[in-house]
Order: C-alpha cells, then structure tokens, then sequence
C-alpha cells in the first residue's frame, strides 16, 4: 500500500469479499474456482520470474516518458531500471492471474495498454501462442527495456508500440475485427479509463474480457470502476481489488462481486 487511502480500501475490500463459496452464480463460481484461485506451480511461471529477477538486479538508467497519471512512489524523470522493476511491475501472483484468464479465454488476440518492462506482457504472450499481443507503451526507452525482456523469454507474438494511447489505440482498435481480450494499464485517470473502455467497447462481443488495473488506485479510478460497472453492456463484474474483470455474456442478469484474492 502506497497511501493511506489506498490501504483503507484494501481494507474495506477484504471485510466485504468473499470467497468462490459465497457466489450463487455458476460462472463466477467455475471461474473462482478453476482459474483465480488455481496457484499450482508452473514452469512458464519460472522462466517469467527469472527474468523479473534479472530487472530487478538492472542498474541502467532511462529516462521517462510519463503520459498516464503518474506514479505513487516516485515522479523523478530519471530512474533505474531496477527501482522501476521493484516498484511498477505487477506482483507475480497477479501476473500469474492474467496469465491464467488469457489462457481459459483462448484469444485470438490481446491488448495491452501499458507495457512497462514487459512482464506482465510475456505472461500474456505465454499464456495463448497463436494470439497476437499487442502493447502500448507511452515511453520509449521503456519499452525498449520491455523488448529486451520479451525477446528474453521467447516470445514472438508479441508487438509493442510506442506512443500516446490516446493516438495509437484508436488506430489499434480500428485495425481489429473484435477485441477479444483487453488489459487496461498505464493511464490511471478517469477520464482516461473511461474513454479507453468505451473506444474499445466498440469492438467487444459477449466472449470479450477486459481487465483494468488498480481500480482501487485512486477516488477517480474508483469512480471510472463504478461506471464501467453501470455500463447497459457490462453484465458481470469481479472486483479483486488489485485488478477488475469485465464481462459481456448475453442472457446473464447484471450482477457485481467482489472476491478475495
């Protein structure tokens, strides 16, 4: 937890949480079941965290390009390559977790908005082979380190963009037949969020998934979260504090869940 806020939250989310037993609907039940709370060891885990432990040791220093809303820890221009490592990356067991969505969902392709140093990215790439992944990446000598990384633990299905979300997805987006599976990280504004999610909208079907980061990051992450909530065409939610996930199946009642993780 970076701030008081933010562990208030935490703390909220863990007293009104439940488990996969307290869930009376099926799909979330499976889903709690199978794949979220499933944390067998795998060797693919391995190869990923080896090279997060290689980041972790960098002693080069970048320059950042920030174009989202920042960051809690430290707002230098100049970082290390392993302070960025320690601090930005996902945690294992939440990359984990992505890398198991992508996989039960099968995508044909994937978007990334927001690549950083490329972990997270190669769980995806990982996770379905035949998809293409595409990242957006707002600073460049970031995701020239993330291209490292990918290349790293052999991945060529991966294609990392640079540049403002707000230029690139659109093109992106307007490239693809539909949007199978989406990651939403990288720009943590509401208004932001909110106008990523309805671009990408756009092109979701009943089989889509769309993951956002850190809804609980701010008061206007939360408020972009309660919204995406509302939306007519978002039928299920799970709320797992570090990261929400969207749904659109047709024919299911609208229902939200929080769930510990």
């Amino acid at each position: 937890m970076f701030n008081s806020k933010l562990l208030t939250a935490y703390i909220t989310h863990q007293l009104t949480a439940k488990t996969r037993h307290g869930t009376h609907s099926p799909f979330v039940y499976n889903l709690v079941d199978e794949i979220i709370y499933n944390r067998s060891p795998r060797i693919v885990y391995n190869e990923i965290e080896n090279q997060r432990q290689k980041l972790l040791s960098d002693n080069r220093v970048i320059t950042l390009t920030d174009l989202g809303a920042g960051s809690h820890y430290n707002n230098n221009k100049q970082k290390l390559v392993k302070t960025i490592a320690a601090n930005a990356l996902k945690a294992p067991k939440w990359a984990q977790l992505i890398h198991r969505l992508a996989e039960w969902r099968k995508p044909t392709s994937i978007i990334e908005l927001g690549t950083c140093l490329g972990v997270t990215t190669s769980y995806l790439a990982k996770a379905v082979p035949n998809a293409s992944v595409t990242s957006i990446e707002g600073c460049p000598e970031t995701a020239a380190v993330a291209r490292e990384s990918i290349n790293a633990t052999n991945n060529s299905n991966v294609k990392v963009l640079v540049g403002n979300f707000d230029v690139v997805l659109p093109e992106l987006v307007e490239g693809k037949e539909k949007l199978d599976f989406v990651y939403f990280d990288g720009n943590h504004r509401k208004e932001a969020t909110l106008n990523y999610f309805e671009l990408c909208l756009k092109k979701a079907d009943e089989h889509s998934v769309f993951i956002f980061d850190d809804i609980h990051w701010s008061e206007g992450m939360e408020e972009a979260w309660k919204i995406i909530q509302n939306h007519p065409k978002v039928t299920v939610t799970i709320d797992l504090f570090a990261i929400g996930l969207v749904f659109f199946k047709e024919g299911q009642r609208k229902e939200h869940f929080k769930i510990k993780y």
